[in-house]
């Protein structure tokens, strides 16, 4: 190209001189010849310019070779959090997958998770909205999946200033301790015998959840099979959450639904939307009563359900909170606030199952601050050091969210000296990040210890350890769900000895998904360890 050049300008002079000469002084003709010869040269120059523009751009991240049309989706292994990881390995810290239509980028370093998520943190706080999360969250229009902006902001602040701010915890702490001492209560009737703990954890919070947001909790003799419906409604929405879809790989194709997964979700969110109508239709009838009763005696000022229909009616006119934002928070809550927090538990118990010297470290932590002869109280919690580190520990290993919900930049951008197109898809394995044997020293042992020095929180300011994510676009759930998990952990570690049946190993094997669990549910047998049996009443 700049040799062609070169010889247009080194030729142009004789060229337009022998022109002029042979057209005799025309001037039409020479205006004409004129202009060809600006024409020809700008459009030269142009076309130089342009491409080293272009040139000048930085590339992709490196990636696997594609097949047309289907990209690298062939390739992809079910486990994608330790595939991401395998890929990282050959192609660096980022790297650029084809999934079909869908460029997607995944991030497997502190420093460039750094960059997106701080550093360009309003240019990545947008979503990459699965069809499925479409169908759960009535459009798009929840905490979670919703693009950044005026409406988010709006939900955020009620999410997390009003509805999970420690003073609305505090306030319902009645509500946790009356169903937490319910499933201590439970547990000692089934003294001996094999409980699915998982199962159990998820009732008690979603009894929680459900308390708080319309006064509303799971009681009676069929308590345990309730728990395993409405568990697996929740688990069926996580997992179809996690499941490789067509649509979103062509998006073209979206509305055909040719996986059937959109109409499956439909069909699970309809059952849970029967139970909102109900409970919104329950609310609208109260006219100005201060307060529900939970049934047992306990009263609360007002529920998350009450709270959000008076804030639906006072509303803000250029932002207001619509009814389907009420139905949108309220499946965030359950769907949420119940498998993420339990299935962390289950790790964790599992962990402590597998490695007995923590587990009887903190029995003796209990035994120190509780005692024995006390029943177990929320303010014993901020005491309980060594069982805060087994909570990190287990989020560090076993990230609830492996790979996060997946961002989406709103303009190109430059990340770690590569070009991130704008609507990427972008996947942070965090669950690759907390297991780096650069950071972490023996990274896939489980040791609560190097909790122990302080240094690591949730807060996301740390990029080796992020579990609940970082920036504008972290859970907003995080106190919440710390003040489940340790105090829940904490009263049936309190409560009772756990042993796994005769012959039984743990198995510590992860089922991947936009919500991560144990592969193998976790069985074990309690003996009550309290010295008053009147304690566990």
């Amino acid at each position: 190209m700049l040799k062609r050049l070169a010889a247009v300008f080194s030729d142009a002079p004789s060229w337009w001189w022998e022109n002029i000469n042979n057209n005799n002084n025309d001037p039409t003709r020479l205006l004409i010849t004129s202009s060809l010869l600006v024409f020809t040269l700008s459009w030269f120059t142009w076309t130089l310019f342009i491409k080293k523009s272009k040139n000048t751009n930085p590339p992709l991240p490196p990636g696997p070779r594609g097949l047309p049309f289907v990209g690298n989706l062939l390739s992809l292994d079910p486990e994608l959090h330790i595939y991401f990881t395998t890929l990282a390995r050959t192609y660096g810290p980022i790297l650029t997958l084809w999934l079909g239509k869908k460029l997607t980028i995944v991030v497997t370093s502190p420093t460039i998770a750094r960059e997106i998520l701080k550093d360009h943190d309003v240019v990545f706080a947008n979503r990459d909205v699965p069809a499925a999360g479409l169908q759960s969250t009535y459009g798009g229009q929840d905490l979670a999946f919703s693009q950044y902006g005026a409406e988010w902001r709006m939900l955020r602040k009620v999410a997390v200033h009003e509805m999970l701010s420690n003073a609305s915890l505090d306030s319902v702490y009645s509500l946790r301790l009356l169903e937490i001492r319910r499933t201590i209560g439970y547990l000692h009737s089934q003294a001996g015998k094999q409980v699915k703990i998982g199962e159990q954890m998820f009732l008690t919070i979603l009894n929680v959840v459900t308390n708080m947001m319309w006064g509303g909790a799971i009681t009676g003799g069929d308590r345990a099979s309730v728990a395993a419906e409405f568990r697996r409604v929740v688990a069926e929405m996580t997992l179809l959450l996690g499941t490789p879809n067509v649509s979103d790989f062509y998006p073209g194709l979206a509305r055909f639904d040719l996986q059937g997964i959109a109409k499956k979700m439909k069909v699970l969110v309809k059952r849970l939307d029967v139970i909102f109508d109900g409970m919104i239709e329950e609310r609208l009838k109260i006219n100005g009563e201060g307060g529900t009763s939970t049934g047992d005696g306990v009263k609360q000022s007002k529920d998350f359900l009450q709270f959000l229909l008076q804030l639906k009616e006072e509303g803000d006119a250029k932002t207001p909170l619509t009814m389907i934002h009420v139905k949108a928070l309220l499946m965030d809550m359950v769907v949420g606030g119940t498998d993420t927090t339990n299935n962390a538990l289950e790790f964790a118990m599992a962990e402590m199952m597998n490695k007995p010297e923590v587990m009887q470290r903190v029995k003796q932590e209990l035994d120190t601050i509780v005692g024995k002869n006390n029943k177990l109280e929320e303010s014993h919690i901020p005491k309980l050091h060594y069982l805060y580190a087994v909570m990190k520990e287990a989020l560090r290993l076993h990230p609830i969210l492996p790979l996060l919900v997946p961002h989406s930049p709103r303009e190109t951008c430059i990340i770690g000296g590569y070009t991130i197109p704008k609507g990427a898809r972008i996947f942070i394995n965090v669950w690759a990040i907390q297991r780096d044997p650069s950071v972490w020293e023996n990274p896939l042992e489980f040791d609560p210890e190097r909790f122990l020095n302080g240094k690591w929180d949730f807060s996301g300011k740390e990029f080796a350890y992020f579990p609940f994510g970082s920036g504008r676009r972290n859970c907003a759930g995080i106190a919440m769900a710390e003040r489940m998990f340790m105090f829940l952990l904490a009263s049936i570690l309190h409560a009772f000895d756990w042993k796994l049946p005769e012959g039984e190993k743990v198995d510590l094997s992860e089922k991947f998904g936009i919500v991560m669990k144990k592969k193998i549910p976790l069985v074990v047998i309690p003996t009550p360890r309290l010295s008053d049996p009147s304690l566990y009443q």
